[in-house]
């Protein structure tokens, strides 16, 4: 198998000094939210490690997610692209196109078995055999399978590879299906969001490069360093919601004022994201900053749960920082409360009955 160059070499190569090269890696570990007692581990596996193989497909997609990940800012998508991982086969990157570009993806296929990254973008359509989309003449679905085959680990970039989107939505006609439905076999990162928050999409390849594991994911499959808490938790707004002062109409002065969204059917309440934390354009706003209501893009199912702007029915808040394993928990315990609180009532008319029948 060809030798890459690792990471540290790329940057020698290119006149970065050391003190510079240690620099980043602080950075990029800060990015991450590691502890400082992992930097040298970071700093081991840039020294060492060659860089990454990437395979980056699209299905029935938007391109949007490329778009956000050629954004990002930290770190920058030409670190990443360039130097921590080799992104060798793009469709919407790669120079080459037709039957060169595929001769690069059976290469990688084949020089790198079972070390390459699978990074797929999009819904798979199953219906008629996957005809409904095409490359080069085969199915989206057969490439998938195929590609799949031999890679290491599977990364579903937004809301269309991880849970399905506006191709997945009623009613349906392609029969499009998200990532998981298809690859059983391997282990799956989940990173939805219509697209997903640039810096989100390298956080995940970096730690992925650096630690060669997946990141802890929740029980969605999705990253819990970047999925762990509500939108609503961290939101700027959450102030006003606190003080009831919501939102009624786009045209009004409260809008202007900054106040709560919720009214406006904001998902905050029930969407997990670091958008409020980590905010988009290199940390300039978000949609709720912007003024729009949360559509809750990373959740599943989100484009038939809408309208997107009426009140959500029923929200529970069960406090500041609650996570999606969580409020799995407190559901599973309200189960069990019920029916132990169903035991004892039975069991005290029991008592009632035998004590009527003694007398």
């Amino acid at each position: 198998m060809p030798s890459k160059q690792t990471f540290a070499e790329v940057f020698e190569s290119r006149g970065v000094s050391r003190r510079d090269f240690l620099k980043f890696c602080s950075l990029t570990s800060v990015a991450l939210g590691l502890s400082p007692e992992l930097l040298p581990k970071v700093v081991h596996a840039m020294e060492t490690k060659p860089r990454t193989p990437v395979i980056w497909l699209h299905g029935l997609e938007c391109t949007c997610c490329t778009e956000s990940f050629i954004r990002s800012s930290h770190p920058i998508m030409a670190d990443i692209v360039f130097n921590m991982i080799s992104l060798d086969y793009d469709e919407t990157l790669s120079a080459a196109a037709g039957d060169q570009l595929e001769d690069v993806r059976k290469k990688i296929m084949k020089e790198y078995n079972g070390k390459y990254i699978l990074a797929i973008e999009g819904n798979i359509p199953m219906k008629d055999d996957g005809v409904y989309c095409t490359v080069n003449g085969d199915s989206f679905l057969n490439i998938v399978k195929e590609t799949a085959a031999g890679a290491a680990a599977v990364i579903a970039w937004g809301a269309c590879a991880s849970f399905g989107c506006v191709q997945n939505a009623d009613p349906n006609p392609t029969g499009a299906v998200p990532v998981d439905k298809v690859i059983k076999d391997k282990p799956i990162i989940k990173v939805p969001g219509c697209p997903p928050i640039a810096e989100v999409m390298t956080g995940v390849i970096t730690h992925v490069h650096t630690f060669g594991t997946l990141p802890e994911l929740d029980r969605m499959g999705r990253p819990k360093a970047f999925y762990a808490t509500r939108i609503h938790d961290k939101c700027y707004r959450r102030a006003f919601y606190d003080a009831g002062m919501f939102v009624r109409g786009f045209d009004e002065e409260s809008t202007r004022k900054g106040w709560c969204l919720y009214k406006m059917g904001c998902k905050g309440p029930t969407t997990y994201n670091a958008c409020s934390k980590i905010q988009w354009n290199a940390g300039t706003s978000f949609p709720i900053g912007s003024g729009h209501p949360c559509i809750g893009c990373s959740e599943p199912g989100f484009w038939d749960k809408g309208p997107f702007y009426s009140r959500l029915a029923e929200v529970s808040f069960l406090g500041t920082d609650t996570t999606a394993d969580q409020i799995g928990v407190v559901a599973v315990g309200a189960a069990a409360a019920g029916a132990a609180a169903h035991a004892a009532v039975t069991a005290a008319k029991k008592r009632t009955h035998d004590k009527e029948s003694e007398k």
